[in-house]
């Protein structure tokens, strides 16, 4: 799954991606941006 990097400016592929689930039930992918390292975050069902 790909999500926006804020630091890299750019789209990228989700590294140790983990499926969790916000507070109103949504669902959503938490990880790591594998060029820089730095937090990612996507709200939405994994691909």
């Amino acid at each position: 799954m790909e999500a926006y990097c804020v630091k890299c400016k750019a789209k990228q592929e989700i590294k140790d991606a983990q499926p969790v689930t916000l507070k109103n039930g949504k669902p959503a992918t938490k990880g790591v941006c594998p060029v820089c390292g730095t937090g990612m975050f996507r709200i939405g069902k994994p691909a």
